[in-house]
């Protein structure tokens, strides 16, 4: 699990479709999903991790981005 697109298909299999309409939003509602899925047994703990590294760097990025046009 690479990329933030990655993220959204393992939580498409879960019927979790994200889309707030801001990038930042969406990425930061992914991760409290991605954290009840966890918690709940339901994603093994190498998929969590790797995709939880993938939400922190699209976040850092996204947070980057704004501060720079902002």
């Amino acid at each position: 699990m690479k990329t933030l697109y990655d993220v959204q298909q393992l939580l498409k299999q879960f019927g979790i479709y994200v889309y707030v309409g801001k990038r930042l939003y969406d990425i930061e509602l992914m991760k409290l999903e991605l954290s009840r899925l966890y918690d709940n047994g339901l994603v093994a703990r190498d998929d969590y991790l790797q995709a939880e590294l993938v939400l922190r760097r699209e976040h850092r990025l996204e947070l980057e981005k704004e501060t720079k046009n902002g």
